[in-house]
Protein backbone atom coordinates (compact mmCIF):
# COMPACT_ATOMS: atom_id res chain seq x y z
CA UNK A 1 0.00 0.00 0.00
CA UNK A 2 1.23 3.51 -0.75
CA UNK A 3 2.07 6.15 1.73
CA UNK A 4 -0.99 9.40 1.83
CA UNK A 5 0.96 12.46 0.43
CA UNK A 6 -1.74 14.30 0.40
CA UNK A 7 -5.72 15.33 1.58
CA UNK A 8 -8.18 16.99 -0.76
CA UNK A 9 -11.58 17.50 -0.21
CA UNK A 10 -12.42 17.06 -3.75
CA UNK A 11 -10.39 15.40 -6.37
CA UNK A 12 -11.20 16.41 -9.95
CA UNK A 13 -9.65 13.83 -12.84
CA UNK A 14 -9.59 15.39 -16.00
CA UNK A 15 -8.40 19.09 -17.02
CA UNK A 16 -11.72 20.00 -19.80
CA UNK A 17 -14.70 22.03 -19.24
CA UNK A 18 -16.71 20.13 -16.69
CA UNK A 19 -14.12 19.42 -14.29
CA UNK A 20 -12.88 23.41 -14.62
CA UNK A 21 -17.13 24.04 -14.24
CA UNK A 22 -17.07 22.16 -11.12
CA UNK A 23 -13.92 23.66 -9.70
CA UNK A 24 -15.21 27.21 -9.94
CA UNK A 25 -18.47 26.20 -8.62
CA UNK A 26 -17.11 24.31 -5.83
CA UNK A 27 -14.89 27.31 -4.86
CA UNK A 28 -17.99 30.04 -5.15
CA UNK A 29 -19.98 27.59 -2.32
CA UNK A 30 -17.14 26.19 -0.37
CA UNK A 31 -13.85 28.84 -0.95
CA UNK A 32 -11.27 27.23 1.06
CA UNK A 33 -11.76 23.84 0.29
CA UNK A 34 -9.03 21.98 -1.00
CA UNK A 35 -9.27 21.15 -4.77
CA UNK A 36 -6.76 19.24 -6.90
CA UNK A 37 -6.97 18.72 -11.18
CA UNK A 38 -5.34 15.80 -12.13
CA UNK A 39 -4.50 16.03 -16.10
CA UNK A 40 -2.59 13.58 -18.02
CA UNK A 41 -1.76 15.47 -20.67
CA UNK A 42 0.77 17.96 -20.35
CA UNK A 43 -1.81 20.95 -20.36
CA UNK A 44 -5.50 21.30 -19.89
CA UNK A 45 -8.18 21.45 -23.10
CA UNK A 46 -6.44 19.34 -25.08
CA UNK A 47 -9.14 16.80 -25.46
CA UNK A 48 -12.80 16.77 -26.08
CA UNK A 49 -12.55 20.25 -24.92
CA UNK A 50 -10.04 21.38 -27.16
CA UNK A 51 -11.55 23.96 -30.18
CA UNK A 52 -11.32 22.03 -33.25
CA UNK A 53 -11.44 18.76 -31.45
CA UNK A 54 -15.45 19.34 -31.07
CA UNK A 55 -17.92 21.78 -33.67
CA UNK A 56 -18.25 24.33 -31.51
CA UNK A 57 -22.39 24.26 -31.45
CA UNK A 58 -23.27 25.29 -28.15
CA UNK A 59 -25.66 22.72 -28.39
CA UNK A 60 -29.19 24.48 -27.88
CA UNK A 61 -32.03 22.18 -29.91
CA UNK A 62 -32.00 25.25 -32.65
CA UNK A 63 -30.47 23.68 -35.34
CA UNK A 64 -29.99 19.53 -34.06
CA UNK A 65 -33.04 17.74 -36.14
CA UNK A 66 -32.24 14.18 -34.02
CA UNK A 67 -34.00 16.13 -30.62
CA UNK A 68 -37.49 16.32 -31.97
CA UNK A 69 -38.03 13.25 -32.74
CA UNK A 70 -41.48 12.07 -34.68
CA UNK A 71 -43.53 9.13 -34.30
CA UNK A 72 -45.10 6.98 -37.05
CA UNK A 73 -48.34 9.31 -36.41
CA UNK A 74 -45.84 11.84 -37.52
CA UNK A 75 -46.38 13.56 -34.03
CA UNK A 76 -43.60 15.72 -33.59
CA UNK A 77 -42.23 15.81 -29.31
CA UNK A 78 -40.22 18.47 -28.41
CA UNK A 79 -39.70 17.70 -24.88
CA UNK A 80 -35.88 16.51 -25.49
CA UNK A 81 -35.49 20.08 -27.35
CA UNK A 82 -37.22 22.19 -24.37
CA UNK A 83 -34.42 20.41 -21.80
CA UNK A 84 -31.30 20.84 -24.42
CA UNK A 85 -32.15 24.53 -24.64
CA UNK A 86 -32.92 24.92 -21.07
CA UNK A 87 -29.05 23.10 -20.38
CA UNK A 88 -27.66 25.85 -22.59
CA UNK A 89 -29.32 28.80 -21.34
CA UNK A 90 -28.14 27.25 -17.72
CA UNK A 91 -24.52 27.88 -19.61
CA UNK A 92 -24.85 31.30 -20.43
CA UNK A 93 -25.72 32.08 -17.27
CA UNK A 94 -22.95 30.81 -15.60
CA UNK A 95 -20.66 32.19 -18.33
CA UNK A 96 -22.17 35.49 -17.97
CA UNK A 97 -21.83 35.69 -14.28
CA UNK A 98 -18.03 34.80 -14.74
CA UNK A 99 -17.98 37.94 -17.03
CA UNK A 100 -19.95 40.37 -14.46
CA UNK A 101 -17.90 38.85 -11.61
CA UNK A 102 -14.79 40.22 -13.28
CA UNK A 103 -13.24 36.25 -12.76
CA UNK A 104 -12.77 36.06 -17.13
CA UNK A 105 -12.75 38.96 -19.80
CA UNK A 106 -12.90 39.25 -23.46
CA UNK A 107 -16.63 37.15 -24.03
CA UNK A 108 -15.57 36.84 -28.35
CA UNK A 109 -12.45 35.42 -27.41
CA UNK A 110 -14.91 31.99 -26.17
CA UNK A 111 -18.24 32.57 -27.69
CA UNK A 112 -20.17 34.61 -30.35
CA UNK A 113 -22.84 34.87 -32.17
CA UNK A 114 -23.76 32.48 -34.92
CA UNK A 115 -27.24 31.40 -36.50
CA UNK A 116 -28.06 28.32 -35.49
CA UNK A 117 -30.01 26.70 -38.95
CA UNK A 118 -31.89 22.99 -40.02
CA UNK A 119 -31.64 21.97 -43.96
CA UNK A 120 -33.13 19.86 -45.71
CA UNK A 121 -34.14 18.61 -49.03
CA UNK A 122 -36.98 16.74 -51.27
CA UNK A 123 -40.85 17.07 -50.39
CA UNK A 124 -40.85 14.94 -46.92
CA UNK A 125 -37.94 16.00 -45.33
CA UNK A 126 -39.53 19.95 -46.60
CA UNK A 127 -42.78 19.10 -44.67
CA UNK A 128 -41.47 17.80 -41.77
CA UNK A 129 -38.97 21.20 -41.10
CA UNK A 130 -42.16 22.88 -41.14
CA UNK A 131 -44.21 21.06 -38.95
CA UNK A 132 -40.76 21.12 -36.78
CA UNK A 133 -40.92 24.66 -36.58
CA UNK A 134 -44.67 25.31 -35.81
CA UNK A 135 -44.34 22.67 -33.25
CA UNK A 136 -41.70 24.62 -31.80
CA UNK A 137 -42.65 28.15 -32.18
CA UNK A 138 -45.15 26.96 -29.84
CA UNK A 139 -42.62 27.70 -26.86
CA UNK A 140 -41.54 30.55 -25.98
CA UNK A 141 -38.12 29.28 -26.05
CA UNK A 142 -38.10 29.07 -29.51
CA UNK A 143 -40.46 31.81 -30.81
CA UNK A 144 -37.56 33.74 -32.63
CA UNK A 145 -37.25 30.73 -34.83
CA UNK A 146 -37.85 31.80 -38.80
CA UNK A 147 -38.95 28.98 -41.24
CA UNK A 148 -38.47 29.37 -45.21
CA UNK A 149 -38.48 27.69 -48.44
CA UNK A 150 -38.14 30.72 -50.36
CA UNK A 151 -35.39 30.26 -52.77
CA UNK A 152 -34.45 33.78 -53.13
CA UNK A 153 -34.72 33.93 -48.98
CA UNK A 154 -32.58 31.08 -48.55
CA UNK A 155 -29.66 32.77 -50.75
CA UNK A 156 -29.61 35.63 -48.45
CA UNK A 157 -29.19 33.37 -45.40
CA UNK A 158 -27.40 30.60 -47.06
CA UNK A 159 -25.40 32.03 -50.03
CA UNK A 160 -22.77 30.05 -50.66
CA UNK A 161 -25.21 26.56 -50.05
CA UNK A 162 -27.76 28.03 -52.36
CA UNK A 163 -25.16 29.02 -55.60
CA UNK A 164 -25.36 27.22 -58.87
CA UNK A 165 -29.16 25.21 -57.47
CA UNK A 166 -32.01 24.70 -59.52
CA UNK A 167 -34.65 27.01 -58.31
CA UNK A 168 -37.25 24.48 -58.35
CA UNK A 169 -35.32 22.35 -56.30
CA UNK A 170 -37.21 21.06 -53.34
CA UNK A 171 -35.38 22.45 -50.39
CA UNK A 172 -36.59 24.37 -46.77
CA UNK A 173 -34.52 25.61 -44.04
CA UNK A 174 -34.80 27.45 -40.15
CA UNK A 175 -33.01 29.41 -38.46
CA UNK A 176 -32.67 31.42 -35.27
CA UNK A 177 -30.13 34.41 -35.22
CA UNK A 178 -30.11 33.42 -30.95
CA UNK A 179 -27.33 30.30 -31.84
CA UNK A 180 -23.79 30.94 -30.81
CA UNK A 181 -20.15 29.55 -31.46
CA UNK A 182 -18.61 28.38 -28.38
CA UNK A 183 -14.30 27.67 -27.83
CA UNK A 184 -14.66 25.18 -24.99
CA UNK A 185 -10.78 25.04 -25.19
CA UNK A 186 -10.48 28.88 -24.31
CA UNK A 187 -13.37 29.06 -21.82
CA UNK A 188 -11.29 26.32 -19.82
CA UNK A 189 -8.23 27.37 -19.64
CA UNK A 190 -10.11 30.87 -18.71
CA UNK A 191 -11.39 29.28 -15.74
CA UNK A 192 -8.37 27.65 -14.60
CA UNK A 193 -6.15 30.22 -15.07
CA UNK A 194 -8.46 32.51 -12.84
CA UNK A 195 -8.74 30.22 -10.03
CA UNK A 196 -4.79 28.95 -9.89
CA UNK A 197 -4.28 32.95 -9.66
CA UNK A 198 -6.65 33.02 -6.93
CA UNK A 199 -4.68 30.03 -5.26
CA UNK A 200 -8.31 28.09 -5.49
CA UNK A 201 -6.81 25.01 -6.81
CA UNK A 202 -4.04 22.56 -7.47
CA UNK A 203 -3.87 21.64 -10.86
CA UNK A 204 -0.97 18.98 -11.96
CA UNK A 205 -0.56 18.09 -15.83
CA UNK A 206 1.10 15.15 -16.83
CA UNK A 207 -0.51 12.94 -14.11
CA UNK A 208 -1.76 9.80 -14.86
CA UNK A 209 -3.92 8.25 -12.42
CA UNK A 210 -3.73 4.53 -12.80
CA UNK A 211 -6.41 3.73 -9.62
CA UNK A 212 -9.25 4.81 -7.76
CA UNK A 213 -9.43 2.23 -4.45
CA UNK A 214 -11.92 2.70 -1.56
CA UNK A 215 -10.83 3.25 1.50
CA UNK A 216 -13.91 2.83 4.33
CA UNK A 217 -15.32 6.19 3.30
CA UNK A 218 -13.06 7.93 1.30
CA UNK A 219 -10.87 7.10 -1.72
CA UNK A 220 -7.30 6.76 -2.77
CA UNK A 221 -6.19 7.82 -5.94
CA UNK A 222 -3.02 6.11 -7.04
CA UNK A 223 -1.20 7.94 -9.68
CA UNK A 224 1.47 6.38 -12.43
CA UNK A 225 5.24 6.65 -11.01
CA UNK A 226 4.54 8.06 -8.07
CA UNK A 227 5.26 6.63 -4.37
CA UNK A 228 2.26 8.05 -2.64
CA UNK A 229 -0.96 8.15 -2.77
CA UNK A 230 -3.85 10.88 -3.22
CA UNK A 231 -6.35 11.12 -0.50
CA UNK A 232 -9.65 12.49 -0.39
CA UNK A 233 -13.60 12.75 0.25
CA UNK A 234 -15.32 13.14 -3.03
CA UNK A 235 -13.99 12.09 -6.73
CA UNK A 236 -15.42 13.09 -9.88
CA UNK A 237 -14.21 11.41 -13.09
CA UNK A 238 -14.40 13.99 -16.05
CA UNK A 239 -11.72 12.23 -18.61
CA UNK A 240 -13.42 12.00 -21.24
CA UNK A 241 -12.84 8.44 -23.03
CA UNK A 242 -10.83 7.33 -20.32
CA UNK A 243 -13.68 8.06 -17.60
CA UNK A 244 -14.88 4.45 -18.03
CA UNK A 245 -11.15 2.96 -17.67
CA UNK A 246 -11.05 4.61 -14.18
CA UNK A 247 -14.90 4.03 -13.23
CA UNK A 248 -13.81 0.28 -13.86
CA UNK A 249 -11.20 0.51 -11.59
CA UNK A 250 -13.37 1.70 -8.58
CA UNK A 251 -14.79 -1.48 -8.73
CA UNK A 252 -18.30 -0.15 -7.27
CA UNK A 253 -21.43 -1.96 -8.09
CA UNK A 254 -22.90 0.41 -10.30
CA UNK A 255 -20.48 0.24 -12.99
CA UNK A 256 -21.29 -3.47 -13.89
CA UNK A 257 -22.38 -3.90 -17.27
CA UNK A 258 -20.95 -0.45 -18.17
CA UNK A 259 -18.88 -0.69 -21.37
CA UNK A 260 -17.72 1.76 -23.99
CA UNK A 261 -17.90 1.84 -27.83
CA UNK A 262 -15.23 4.15 -29.52
CA UNK A 263 -15.84 5.95 -32.59
CA UNK A 264 -13.24 8.56 -34.07
CA UNK A 265 -14.02 11.24 -36.12
CA UNK A 266 -12.93 13.75 -38.80
CA UNK A 267 -13.65 17.29 -40.15
CA UNK A 268 -12.76 19.13 -43.34
CA UNK A 269 -11.73 22.22 -43.22
CA UNK A 270 -11.69 25.57 -45.14
CA UNK A 271 -9.67 28.86 -44.16
CA UNK A 272 -10.61 30.11 -48.07
CA UNK A 273 -11.99 33.72 -46.91
CA UNK A 274 -13.96 34.03 -49.85
CA UNK A 275 -16.02 31.00 -48.73
CA UNK A 276 -16.04 32.21 -45.31
CA UNK A 277 -17.95 35.43 -46.51
CA UNK A 278 -20.58 33.62 -47.99
CA UNK A 279 -20.93 31.08 -45.21
CA UNK A 280 -22.19 32.88 -41.50
CA UNK A 281 -23.90 30.33 -39.97
CA UNK A 282 -24.14 26.57 -38.22
CA UNK A 283 -25.89 24.66 -40.63
CA UNK A 284 -27.38 21.12 -39.48
CA UNK A 285 -28.94 18.40 -41.92
CA UNK A 286 -30.37 14.79 -41.01
CA UNK A 287 -28.42 12.07 -40.23
CA UNK A 288 -27.79 9.56 -42.55
CA UNK A 289 -30.24 5.59 -42.12
CA UNK A 290 -28.27 4.04 -39.61
CA UNK A 291 -25.69 6.83 -38.71
CA UNK A 292 -25.20 7.65 -35.05
CA UNK A 293 -26.88 11.08 -34.03
CA UNK A 294 -22.87 12.57 -33.43
CA UNK A 295 -22.96 11.93 -37.33
CA UNK A 296 -25.23 14.24 -38.73
CA UNK A 297 -23.83 16.58 -41.61
CA UNK A 298 -23.05 20.06 -41.03
CA UNK A 299 -21.70 23.29 -42.25
CA UNK A 300 -20.16 25.60 -39.87
CA UNK A 301 -18.57 28.63 -39.51
CA UNK A 302 -16.08 28.52 -36.76
CA UNK A 303 -13.91 31.29 -34.84
CA UNK A 304 -11.07 29.96 -33.00
CA UNK A 305 -8.39 32.10 -31.75
CA UNK A 306 -10.11 35.18 -33.73
CA UNK A 307 -9.80 33.61 -36.79
CA UNK A 308 -12.59 31.98 -38.90
CA UNK A 309 -12.82 28.79 -40.46
CA UNK A 310 -15.79 27.05 -42.16
CA UNK A 311 -15.81 23.22 -40.90
CA UNK A 312 -17.48 20.21 -42.77
CA UNK A 313 -18.41 16.77 -40.84
CA UNK A 314 -18.38 14.70 -39.09
CA UNK A 315 -16.83 11.72 -40.86
CA UNK A 316 -16.66 9.04 -38.44
CA UNK A 317 -14.01 6.44 -38.57
CA UNK A 318 -13.06 3.77 -35.60
CA UNK A 319 -10.35 3.57 -33.24
CA UNK A 320 -9.86 1.68 -30.36
CA UNK A 321 -8.44 4.13 -28.70
CA UNK A 322 -10.84 6.02 -26.12
CA UNK A 323 -8.64 9.40 -26.22
CA UNK A 324 -6.97 11.04 -29.03
CA UNK A 325 -3.73 11.15 -27.32
CA UNK A 326 -4.44 7.85 -25.81
CA UNK A 327 -3.88 4.17 -25.79
CA UNK A 328 -5.23 1.32 -29.03
CA UNK A 329 -5.06 -0.98 -26.01
CA UNK A 330 -7.80 1.19 -24.02
CA UNK A 331 -10.44 -0.91 -25.87
CA UNK A 332 -9.56 -4.37 -25.02
CA UNK A 333 -8.36 -3.11 -21.54
CA UNK A 334 -11.88 -1.70 -20.77
CA UNK A 335 -13.50 -5.13 -21.62
CA UNK A 336 -14.14 -7.42 -17.94
CA UNK A 337 -16.14 -10.41 -17.05
CA UNK A 338 -19.20 -8.04 -16.01
CA UNK A 339 -19.19 -5.97 -19.22
CA UNK A 340 -18.54 -8.30 -22.11
CA UNK A 341 -22.15 -9.59 -22.67
CA UNK A 342 -23.22 -5.89 -22.79
CA UNK A 343 -20.73 -5.41 -25.60
CA UNK A 344 -21.62 -8.48 -27.35
CA UNK A 345 -25.80 -7.95 -27.41
CA UNK A 346 -24.89 -4.65 -28.49
CA UNK A 347 -22.48 -5.40 -31.46
CA UNK A 348 -25.28 -7.76 -32.59
CA UNK A 349 -28.34 -5.03 -32.12
CA UNK A 350 -26.10 -2.58 -34.15
CA UNK A 351 -24.82 -4.15 -36.89
CA UNK A 352 -25.99 -1.45 -39.36
CA UNK A 353 -23.90 1.13 -37.65
CA UNK A 354 -20.76 -1.63 -37.58
CA UNK A 355 -21.79 -1.61 -41.90
CA UNK A 356 -21.96 2.38 -41.36
CA UNK A 357 -18.62 2.58 -39.65
CA UNK A 358 -16.84 0.28 -41.95
CA UNK A 359 -17.86 2.49 -45.15
CA UNK A 360 -17.21 5.99 -43.69
CA UNK A 361 -13.61 4.69 -42.77
CA UNK A 362 -13.38 3.78 -46.16
CA UNK A 363 -14.07 7.10 -47.45
CA UNK A 364 -11.14 9.00 -49.21
CA UNK A 365 -10.55 12.72 -49.34
CA UNK A 366 -12.76 12.68 -53.13
CA UNK A 367 -15.53 10.50 -51.33
CA UNK A 368 -15.59 13.54 -48.65
CA UNK A 369 -15.71 16.37 -51.31
CA UNK A 370 -18.63 14.43 -52.92
CA UNK A 371 -20.56 14.28 -49.85
CA UNK A 372 -19.99 18.13 -49.43
CA UNK A 373 -20.99 18.84 -52.92
CA UNK A 374 -24.39 17.58 -51.31
CA UNK A 375 -24.09 21.51 -49.30
CA UNK A 376 -21.83 23.05 -51.61
CA UNK A 377 -22.01 22.47 -55.22
CA UNK A 378 -18.87 23.45 -56.73
CA UNK A 379 -17.07 22.46 -53.78
CA UNK A 380 -13.41 21.94 -54.44
CA UNK A 381 -10.59 19.56 -53.11
CA UNK A 382 -7.69 22.31 -52.99
CA UNK A 383 -10.03 24.64 -50.63
CA UNK A 384 -10.46 22.19 -47.78
CA UNK A 385 -7.67 19.98 -45.95
CA UNK A 386 -8.75 16.84 -43.62
CA UNK A 387 -8.38 17.84 -39.62
CA UNK A 388 -8.92 14.66 -36.99
CA UNK A 389 -11.95 15.62 -35.04
CA UNK A 390 -11.70 14.06 -31.09
CA UNK A 391 -12.34 10.52 -30.21
CA UNK A 392 -15.87 9.99 -28.23
CA UNK A 393 -16.82 6.68 -26.18
CA UNK A 394 -20.66 5.83 -26.13
CA UNK A 395 -21.95 4.24 -23.78
CA UNK A 396 -23.10 0.88 -23.84
CA UNK A 397 -25.05 -0.74 -20.82
CA UNK A 398 -26.79 -4.02 -20.06
CA UNK A 399 -30.25 -4.56 -21.32
CA UNK A 400 -31.99 -7.35 -20.27
CA UNK A 401 -33.87 -7.77 -23.70
CA UNK A 402 -30.91 -7.31 -25.69
CA UNK A 403 -27.96 -7.77 -23.54
CA UNK A 404 -26.74 -5.02 -24.19
CA UNK A 405 -27.63 -1.28 -25.61
CA UNK A 406 -25.66 1.78 -27.28
CA UNK A 407 -26.34 5.33 -25.56
CA UNK A 408 -25.97 8.34 -27.16
CA UNK A 409 -26.51 10.88 -24.68
CA UNK A 410 -24.48 12.27 -21.62
CA UNK A 411 -25.10 10.93 -18.39
CA UNK A 412 -23.55 10.85 -14.96
CA UNK A 413 -23.10 7.63 -13.05
CA UNK A 414 -23.11 7.83 -9.31
CA UNK A 415 -21.46 5.31 -6.64
CA UNK A 416 -24.69 4.37 -3.77
CA UNK A 417 -22.86 6.56 -1.14
CA UNK A 418 -22.50 9.73 -3.14
CA UNK A 419 -18.90 10.27 -2.99
CA UNK A 420 -17.76 9.36 -6.44
CA UNK A 421 -19.25 10.60 -9.65
CA UNK A 422 -18.25 9.60 -13.71
CA UNK A 423 -19.37 11.36 -16.69
CA UNK A 424 -19.77 9.45 -19.45
CA UNK A 425 -21.11 9.90 -23.11
CA UNK A 426 -20.83 12.41 -26.07
CA UNK A 427 -23.50 14.83 -27.71
CA UNK A 428 -24.49 17.31 -26.29
CA UNK A 429 -21.43 17.24 -23.46
CA UNK A 430 -19.92 20.12 -23.24
CA UNK A 431 -22.95 22.72 -23.71
CA UNK A 432 -24.51 21.14 -20.69
CA UNK A 433 -21.80 21.25 -17.98
CA UNK A 434 -22.91 23.81 -16.30
CA UNK A 435 -26.55 21.56 -15.31
CA UNK A 436 -24.38 18.47 -15.39
CA UNK A 437 -22.38 19.32 -12.57
CA UNK A 438 -25.03 21.06 -10.72
CA UNK A 439 -26.75 17.20 -11.34
CA UNK A 440 -23.35 16.26 -9.46
CA UNK A 441 -23.95 18.56 -6.50
CA UNK A 442 -27.63 18.19 -5.94
CA UNK A 443 -26.63 14.28 -6.31
CA UNK A 444 -23.92 14.34 -3.45
CA UNK A 445 -24.41 17.30 -1.79
CA UNK A 446 -28.13 17.27 -1.24
CA UNK A 447 -27.80 18.75 2.21
CA UNK A 448 -25.37 21.60 1.49
CA UNK A 449 -27.40 23.04 -1.26
CA UNK A 450 -30.35 22.96 1.05
CA UNK A 451 -28.85 24.64 4.00
CA UNK A 452 -25.85 26.85 2.63
CA UNK A 453 -25.83 26.62 -1.18
CA UNK A 454 -28.62 27.40 -2.62
CA UNK A 455 -28.80 31.58 -1.92
CA UNK A 456 -24.98 31.15 -3.57
CA UNK A 457 -26.51 29.21 -6.43
CA UNK A 458 -29.51 31.06 -7.52
CA UNK A 459 -26.57 34.23 -7.59
CA UNK A 460 -24.89 32.38 -10.04
CA UNK A 461 -27.69 30.74 -12.17
CA UNK A 462 -30.67 32.74 -11.76
CA UNK A 463 -33.03 29.98 -13.11
CA UNK A 464 -32.04 27.58 -10.83
CA UNK A 465 -35.04 25.51 -9.86
CA UNK A 466 -37.46 26.63 -12.31
CA UNK A 467 -37.87 25.34 -15.83
CA UNK A 468 -37.54 28.01 -18.53
CA UNK A 469 -40.00 26.51 -20.32
CA UNK A 470 -42.92 27.63 -17.63
CA UNK A 471 -41.31 31.27 -17.31
CA UNK A 472 -41.50 33.17 -20.56
CA UNK A 473 -40.39 37.22 -18.77
CA UNK A 474 -37.71 35.05 -16.59
CA UNK A 475 -36.29 33.86 -19.94
CA UNK A 476 -36.36 37.15 -21.35
CA UNK A 477 -34.77 38.61 -18.63
CA UNK A 478 -32.08 36.17 -18.31
CA UNK A 479 -31.29 36.47 -22.45
CA UNK A 480 -31.28 40.01 -21.75
CA UNK A 481 -28.10 39.72 -19.39
CA UNK A 482 -26.52 37.10 -20.93
CA UNK A 483 -26.75 39.06 -24.09
CA UNK A 484 -25.05 42.21 -22.43
CA UNK A 485 -22.43 40.54 -20.46
CA UNK A 486 -20.91 38.09 -23.16
CA UNK A 487 -21.08 40.36 -25.61
CA UNK A 488 -23.61 38.74 -28.12
CA UNK A 489 -25.31 39.97 -31.27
Amino acid sequence: MKNIHEHYDFVLIGGGIMSATLAMILHELEPQAKIIILEKLNKVAEESSAAWNNAGTGHSAFCELNYTPEDQNKNINISKAEKIIEQFEISKQFWAYLVDKNYISNPAEFINSCPHMSLVFGEEDCDFLRRRHQKLVQSHLFSEMEFSEDFEQLKEWIPLIMENRNPKEKIAATRNNLGTDVNFGTLTQKIFNFLEEKNAITIKTGCKVLNIKKQQKQWDIILKGKKQAIRTNFVFIGAGGQSLTLLNSSKIKESEGYAGFPVSGSWLVSKNPELIQKHQAKVYSLAQVDAPPMSVPHLDLRIINGEKALLFGPFAGFSTKFLKNGSYWDFFESINLKNISSLIGAGLNNIPLTKYLIKQVAMTKYNRIQHLKEFIKEAKSEDWETLIAGQRVQIIKRDKKHGGKLEFGTEILFNKEHNLATLLGASPGASTCVSAMLEVLETCFREKIENQWQEKILQIIPSYGKKLAHHPELTKKIRIFCKEKLELK
